[in-house]
């Protein structure tokens, strides 16, 4: 790979969209005059297009996690700038997307509450092992409530189309499984390295 710089920039990429799908959603567009359209199918599903544009978005910055971090392991681009940027950036785009759809009532509070706690929690193991030479790795679990996390989102914002036609909430059923994954690959975590967290 020519640009060793790619995986940071697609990071920086992820950040930027990421802040445009939370104004699309924060932004009062009814004060401005700017009305999106909604759709009514088969009288049971409304797809809102406010929330459809900012899917697509959610998704191509999803597609960028998945881009740097497998550029930067494949080509050894990783770098500390990369590292604490990539965080910064699923934390923005994760996280406030969770906050919002709560907020506007589209989300149950303990969802958001759970994966940001854990997140905190996990954050300060890898801080505090990593203090001790220790790099901590991703684990499975970890992995799959970051997949089960993103195809939820997806659902939701796309009003959880096509299968809630038929009354299939496979929406919440990734967002509650990604929940309880969030809890267990914390756990998972903390007794991996809770030896540096009694040292301390």
């Amino acid at each position: 790979m020519k640009d060793k710089n790619l995986p940071n920039k697609l990071t920086i990429i992820r950040i930027i969209l990421s802040i445009i799908v939370l104004f699309i959603l924060l932004f009062p567009w009814s004060m401005m005059g700017i009305n999106f359209k909604r759709y009514l199918v088969n009288n049971i599903l409304v797809l809102d297009l406010k929330y459809m544009i900012a899917g697509v978005l959610f998704i191509v910055a999803s597609i960028t996690d998945f881009l740097d971090g497998y550029l930067a392991r494949k080509y050894n681009a990783v770098s500390n700038f990369g590292k604490v940027m990539d965080a910064i950036a699923d934390k923005i785009l994760v996280n406030g997307l969770l906050i919002v759809l709560c907020a506007e009532g589209n989300l149950h509070p303990i969802i958001p509450v759970i994966i940001i706690l854990r997140d905190t929690i996990v954050n300060t193991i890898k801080m505090v092992a990593g203090n001790n030479g220790n790099v901590v790795a991703a684990i499975n679990t970890g992995k799959f409530k970051t997949s089960f996390l993103m195809i939820g989102l997806t659902l939701k914002l796309f009003g959880n189309f096509p299968l809630g036609l038929i009354n299939i909430a496979l929406d919440d059923f990734f967002l509650v499984a990604a929940t309880i994954l969030s809890v267990i690959s914390g756990v998972q975590y903390y007794m991996m390295y809770r030896k540096y967290i009694i040292k301390n």
